[in-house]
């Protein structure tokens, strides 16, 4: 995994990741440059007092001056090194969240409905940002932190080799705490994602505007604050029973090393006061024994923290493993011009578990060349999982659907729904200009005005915008400066536009006109059907109004197909849709 995060970081920074390195070597040497020369100073201060020899005052400024130059550079390179390090942070993050949203979108939309799925994305999200960053900085402080050392420890050799053993003894326990602390760190955080989700998901409740007319209407805003605040309670009460944890752990561990460091200082101190060494030289080893313990912490913890970064990784990778099931065939066929034989739906099933119920259940309906097909039945009788598998969102979990006699897995997945429009009941709200908003039905021919504004005719949006403040360019919704919320008939006209402006073989609208009127509906439907002569189309309505308007209507009932025909024949049997139809045509009366 470590070699992935760090391909990772070397796609996105190739330069900065040599100028970092470049820099790590340089800031790993200059450590030991000072000690020595400090050594001198001390040595050239005492010979001068010892023997008075005022020409060695020169001496000593010299070796002032360049130890100064030596602290100015070390200086300079940390810095650069600073700005080498952050600009290269910024720059994975943006390329590693690009990551995760070209693989959000390369996701089936199964996934989606799998609440494991979220917390693998959640955790995805918490790590991607700053995680493969700091596994190569890890990496790189390694490096710097055993280059400093490997000077350090060949030091304190040439001096007493039980010194450098006592070095590796003050610094490994205090490692070996990080590395247990990693692992439980790691699996608490497995263990409780569902639980900081549901706490983020009442944070959001408390927050969107979406949730705050009935949060005010049923004063559920205090439950949920509630419910907020006992998950934080539960998160809070672990996180510091593990800190504390630590916290015992790290200072037994630091008990120890302080014990060892000034255990050696004694030693080094015995040597100089036996005559052994010069003071320049208690102090030089001493400070080389401090430095090279703060190196060896370093080096270790780097290490510890590859190994914690290993173990978190693993987050993101589930994520970004994962496959889609909808994909390209190897040889992909082009998607017919015209459409001259029909969409087939043969024998199809479908459902979104294996351990649930089939939604579509041995569906096999043949939809003609120019027909508008209207879909009727109860609500979770099947009808957007129709339409959804028709736009290949889901491929059936047996049975087939074809264009032309062609199955539409032998078409590239990208162009089978480029010749498709749609509109679904749950449509998307952009908060962006109007223009925008119906521009992003076409984006691939980046559609001129004139186009913009015959599909807001034809969605009968077009008196709604010419009364925005800045008509086609209104941003709307209320997330930006200037924003113009809508109704939520409104929106739908502009999502209807939006559909609109595609010039596609297939159109499909799933209760696209929900939230107009009566009459606004029968205009719209007029309308549309002068858009769509020539296409094939879907439409999903609970409107018996609109439905009349279809070539054929297909009545489903609990996943299956159970009749079909024009709503005179469909009148005649006295079936499922004559029931329907004469229940809500009394409701008129």
């Amino acid at each position: 995994m470590i070699g992935r995060a760090v391909s990772l970081v070397w796609q996105s920074s190739r330069g900065l990741t040599i100028a970092n390195l470049f820099l790590t070597v340089i800031q790993g040497l200059l450590p030991l440059i000072p000690l020595y020369l400090m050594k001198l100073l001390i040595d050239s201060i005492e010979s001068a007092i010892n023997g008075s020899d005022a020409a060695s005052f020169h001496c000593i400024a010299v070796l002032i001056t360049i130890m100064g130059g030596v602290a100015l550079l070390s200086a300079l390179v940390k810095s650069v090194a600073g700005i080498v390090e952050q600009t290269q942070a910024r720059v994975v993050t943006d390329y590693m969240q690009d990551v995760l949203h070209k693989k959000s979108i390369e996701v089936d939309l199964t996934y989606y409905e799998d609440s494991k799925f979220y917390d693998t994305m959640h955790r995805a999200q918490g790590e991607a940002p700053y995680r493969p960053t700091s596994i190569v900085n890890g990496l790189i402080r390694t490096v710097q932190s055993g280059i400093s050392l490997l000077a350090m420890v060949g030091l304190l050799i040439s001096f007493h080799w039980i010194v450098a053993v006592v070095l590796l003894a003050a610094a490994l326990p205090g490692v070996l705490v990080k590395l247990k602390f990693s692992k439980v760190n790691w699996k608490w955080q497995r263990k409780r994602t569902e639980t900081e989700r549901k706490a983020w998901y009442k944070h959001w409740l408390l927050t969107s505007v979406s949730h705050a007319k009935e949060l005010r209407l049923f004063g559920l805003g205090e439950h949920f604050r509630s419910m907020y605040l006992n998950l934080r309670a539960i998160l809070r009460k672990e996180v510091l029973g593990i800190a504390k944890r630590r916290a015992a752990s790290d200072f037994g561990t630091q008990a120890l090393a302080t014990v060892l460091i000034y255990g050696s200082l004694a030693f080094i101190a015995k040597q100089a006061y036996a005559g052994l060494i010069t003071i320049g030289g208690m102090v030089m080893y001493f400070q080389a024994f401090q430095r090279g313990l703060g190196f060896l912490k370093g080096l270790l913890g780097s290490l510890a923290g590859l190994y914690e970064g290993n173990l978190f990784l693993s987050n993101l990778f589930d994520f970004l493993d994962i496959e889609p099931s909808v994909v390209d065939p190897d040889y992909p066929k082009p998607f017919p011009s015209c459409i001259s034989e029909g969409i087939i739906f043969d024998h199809v099933n479908f459902n979104y578990s294996s351990n649930f119920k089939l939604v579509l259940d041995d569906i096999s309906l043949n939809i003609k060349p120019g027909e508008m097909l209207a879909l009727v039945g109860e609500n979770g009788s099947g009808k957007t999982t129709f339409v959804k598998l028709l736009c290949r969102l889901y491929d059936p979990v047996s049975g087939s659907i074809s264009v032309n006699g062609i199955s539409i897995k032998d078409f590239g997945v990208e162009d089978h729904r480029g010749n498709i429009s749609v509109i679904f009941q749950d449509y998307a709200k952009y908060h962006l200009t109007v223009r925008e908003n119906i521009g992003l039905g076409d984006i691939q021919h980046s559609p001129d005005d004139s186009l913009i504004h015959q599909a807001a005719e034809a969605a009968g949006a077009q008196g709604l915008i010419e009364n925005l403040p800045n008509g086609y360019d209104t941003v709307l919704g209320r997330s930006f400066k200037g924003g113009k919320e809508l109704s939520i008939g409104e929106w739908q006209k502009i999502a209807l536009a939006r559909a609109f402006i595609r010039d596609a073989l297939i159109v499909i609208l799933d209760e696209p006109t929900s939230a107009l009127d009566a009459k606004a509906e029968r205009a719209v439907f007029e309308k549309f059907r002068e858009l769509v002569q020539g296409k094939t189309s879907v439409i999903i309505s609970h409107r018996f109004s609109t439905v009349r308007m279809a070539d054929r209507i297909a009545v489903m009932h609990k996943g299956r197909i159970i009749e079909h025909g024009t709503h005179e024949e469909l009148m005649a049997k006295h079936g499922k849709y004559h029931e329907m139809y004469t229940i809500q045509a009394s409701a008129y009366n």
